[in-house]
């Protein structure tokens, strides 16, 4: 029977879908308005803005110094990055490259997926380069919710590889290090998190058991070592255990609590999304921004600045199709000058000149705030500089970046030539300093993308990104 509430004059109170509509008294809501408050903490956001390989370990170095957290949201250790710090080079794969900056916590969230002897031989080489990484398990945080990487997630890789090659011809070029299997058994609800490693083993080493008769079922060859696996990773959990934390909890706090600055460092780029990028030449996760909310359990509301990293040419490394890819001189020109070596595969990247129509896509998907140009430096020595600005298909401009992939291999590309300056712009502080030409080959790329670009990289190390604003 309805309350005396929902009657009014001996008729029941509206309804909508069959429920009542209860009505909040003016004042109340406006108390509720007041109450509601900007979020103290938001994330700073990196992320690739073409197929990767731009920079942005170098960017988020920079921004991690005065960092209270820094994070990985997604990906593996597929991604590199390499960061310069006292004339040491450091390669990161699955660590955050902030963890250099020994006041920051470091985090590893719920979407990124762990192979645990790959952290701490990564861990182990980065410390007999020099003394950045002392201490590193003291300001580490890892999700108990992140996917576990296994031996045989990376066989599997490397098998799927070889039947694409024998089937079609046509391989993805992954880094074979396990990542798409891992993430499809993330999918398929049948993977292991760190939570499951850390809590019971013998249910874990039973779940394992299981998991790893799985694929052997689907691919008889395989080469699995259980008994050793289980050993390597039971021997782990107590150095493991310390550094497990409830992700969504910790970074609730973190954006609730006391003014903290929060970095978030995108792996892989927006090219190699596996939603937005140029599938199925991509990788197993969202390198977008949108990643940063999944993999780290963090509300839209707390984003705050996304900064995309662009490279001043292009790269790609692997198949997969290219429209401004100079498979010539210049190319060859930028692969050198540009040490253009991947650092996860060693493979030689695929150079090209800069796509605006590439990036413009991926600031379409991202929303940037602004834009650190890298590697200008590169440029140095050639006597113009040509810039993607159209593409057509069949003579017809295309409006946007084309998903299908088949299109995109008929792409024709209409180029801006720009003059270059042909001097060196290394040890260059500031954009005063920059050649004339220099400066016009940034405001061209900001004017067309509507974007600001807020740092110029004219070096390797941290000191050679030039701040503007």
């Amino acid at each position: 029977m309805a309350s005396n509430s929902a009657m009014s004059n001996g008729k029941e109170a509206a309804k909508v879908n069959g429920e009542p509509v209860l009505k909040r008294a003016r004042d109340g809501l406006h108390e509720l308005l007041r109450s509601h408050k900007e979020p103290r903490n938001k994330v700073t956001v990196v992320l690739g803005a073409q197929w990767g390989d731009e920079g942005k370990g170098k960017v988020v170095d920079l921004l991690a110094m005065d960092a209270d957290i820094v994070c990985r949201c997604q990906g593996g250790n597929n991604a590199g990055h390499t960061v310069v710090v006292d004339s040491v080079e450091y390669d990161f794969h699955l660590l955050p490259s902030g963890v250099l900056n020994k006041k920051a916590l470091s985090f590893i969230g719920n979407g990124v997926v762990i192979h645990l002897p790959g952290l701490f031989d990564e861990a182990e080489k980065n410390l007999q380069k020099g003394k950045g990484l002392q201490g590193w398990e003291e300001r580490l945080k890892i999700s108990d919710r992140a996917h576990i990487v296994f031996n045989f997630h990376q066989a599997v890789d490397g098998i799927q590889e070889q039947q694409r090659q024998q089937q079609g011809g046509k391989n993805l070029g992954t880094t074979k290090k396990g990542i798409g299997p891992a993430y499809s058994s993330k999918a398929a609800r049948n993977g292991l998190r760190i939570c499951d490693l850390v809590s019971d083993f013998p249910v874990f080493e039973e779940k394992f058991r299981v998991l790893a008769e799985h694929f052997l079922t689907m691919y008889p060859t395989l080469n699995l070592d259980v008994e050793g696996e289980l050993a390597q990773l039971k021997s782990y959990v107590v150095r493991l255990r310390p550094l497990v934390t409830d992700g969504v909890y910790f970074m609730h706090q973190a954006l609730t609590g006391p003014s903290k600055k929060i970095l978030v460092e995108g792996a892989n780029a927006a090219l190699l999304d596996i939603d937005f990028g140029t599938y199925p030449f991509v990788t197993s996760s969202n390198c977008t921004v949108g990643g940063v909310c999944t993999g780290l359990g963090v509300p839209p509301c707390h984003v705050g600045r996304v900064y995309g990293v662009v490279k001043a040419y292009t790269t790609r490394v692997g198949v997969g199709a290219f429209p401004t890819e100079q498979d010539n001189v210049t190319g060859e020109l930028l692969q050198s000058r540009g040490r253009e070596v991947g650092v996860t595969t060693g493979r030689k990247r695929r150079c090209g000149w800069l796509d605006l129509i590439l990036v413009r896509y991926a600031h379409m998907v991202n929303g940037f705030s602004a834009i650190a140009l890298t590697k200008l430096d590169i440029l140095d020595t050639l006597e113009e500089i040509k810039v993607g600005i159209m593409y057509k298909v069949d003579g017809e401009v295309l409006p946007s970046f084309p998903a299908n992939m088949d299109v995109l291999t008929r792409v024709k590309v209409d180029y801006k030539t720009l003059p270059g300056w042909c001097c060196s712009t290394e040890g260059v502080r500031s954009m005063e300093d920059l050649p004339p030409q220099a400066r016009d080959y940034v405001h061209f790329i900001e004017d067309f993308l509507q974007v600001p670009v807020k740092w110029v990289g004219v070096g390797k190390s941290r000191e050679s990104m030039i701040k503007l604003f």
